[in-house]
């Protein structure tokens, strides 16, 4: 069987994010395990040969770059539309929820959240006229829909009437070297990263939605009310709508105690959360929420939002706190830090919580969708 897959967010260098990482995860065991099967992976500009995963992956360029608005509906209804009517492959999987309206090709779409349905302000106005137009008719075109959380399946039923039997869900997972580190390594960490002291870490792109101006006053609040020595890391780069975060954070008491450190590699995120005294991860609304299984597997206690699919994936190992509310976030910073039981507490549920997510089990389940689709096929 062949199949093509939508792989523009494999992008060249240490750049992979969300969607990304689980384009990347979820078809590289796919590609694993289906052997026997061909896999036409479909990038929209040149790609890292370190993409090209098996013997079984045959890799196409096509144009343009889809970046903009205006080049995807190019790039999805112009040129993959084209490359599915050539081809013929037997089902279109597309891991980063987009598709084509314009192919027979059943599709398995991956629908990651409906996030700009809920906080239409925090996208800019042609990517929301794009995300609105296009995200209920990819999901009525789809053979099969994949949500990546059960809060975002129930999401796309509740908003577009989908019938939930066509949605799966697929979730995220967390990769094998996200791990506890040594207490030297640890303290080799502090030393490089917060002079030595304790840290709350937050990663994540600097965006709206992922609610740092709530917790930088949280963490300003914190400090006031504990003069602790503590600092927080901020891991991540500068995304969209930024502004106002970099406004807040000028306006800080406790400025010169928080770190923004831009985008890091791998190996530094792992030992980032390993030696964090906790991970604070607080977005007011999220389709999955990797970081909160990376810093569980790395043994870091975690602190994250009471709202949407954040705590069906903390699996009841973490602090959960109102995102709105910096009052909240700041007593879950605060009690957090004042507990050693309670940090030992959510380190040991959150080593338990990580083991429902397998990337090799998330790929297993897809195929499922990918057989299910194949047998739609006119």
């Amino acid at each position: 069987m062949h199949i093509a897959v939508n792989v523009r967010f494999l992008l060249p260098g240490d750049k992979l994010e969300g969607i990304g990482r689980f384009t990347l995860e979820t078809v590289r065991e796919l590609v694993r395990q289906q052997p026997e099967h061909t896999f036409h992976f479909l990038f929209d500009r040149a790609f890292d040969e370190r993409y090209r995963l098996g013997p079984n992956v045959v890799p196409h360029v096509l144009s343009p770059p889809a970046r903009h608005p205006l080049l995807w509906v190019a790039w999805f209804e112009g040129a993959v539309a084209r490359w599915l009517a050539r081809h013929r492959p037997a089902v279109f999987l597309s891991p980063d929820g987009f598709t084509t309206l314009r192919t027979r090709v059943p599709r398995v779409t991956v629908l990651h959240d409906l996030a700009f349905e809920h906080f239409p302000r925090d996208v800019d106005r042609l990517v929301l006229a794009y995300y609105r137009y296009f995200t209920p008719r990819f999901a009525r075109a789809s053979a099969r829909l994949v949500a990546v959380s059960k809060a975002t399946r129930q999401d796309i039923t509740a908003r577009y009437g989908t019938d939930p039997a066509k949605i799966s869900v697929v979730y995220n997972a967390v990769d094998a070297h996200f791990r506890p580190r040594p207490p030297q390594v640890q303290q080799a960490t502090r030393e490089r990263y917060a002079a030595g002291r304790a840290y709350f870490l937050f990663v994540g792109a600097l965006q709206p939605r992922k609610n740092l101006v709530n917790l930088l006053r949280a963490f300003d609040a914190f400090k006031t009310a504990t003069n602790a020595p503590t600092k927080l890391l901020v891991v991540g780069r500068t995304a969209w709508k930024a502004g106002p975060i970099f406004d807040v954070y000028q306006q800080l008491t406790h400025r010169h105690d928080v770190h923004l450190t831009g985008r890091v590699t791998d190996v530094e995120l792992v030992e980032l959360y390993a030696a964090a005294l906790a991970t604070c991860y607080v977005p007011y609304f999220e389709g999955f929420g990797i970081p909160i299984i990376e810093a569980q597997a790395s043994g870091s206690p975690v602190i994250t939002a009471n709202c949407s699919s954040l705590p069906e994936v903390a699996g009841g190992a973490a602090c959960l706190v109102d995102p709105f509310a910096v009052d909240s976030i700041s007593a879950g910073l605060t009690r957090v830090h004042e507990s050693a039981d309670y940090r030992r507490e959510l380190v040991e549920r959150g080593h338990r919580n990580v083991q429902r997510f397998s990337w090799a089990e998330s790929a297993r389940q897809l195929w499922q969708e990918i057989e299910r689709a194949a047998e739609m096929r006119e």
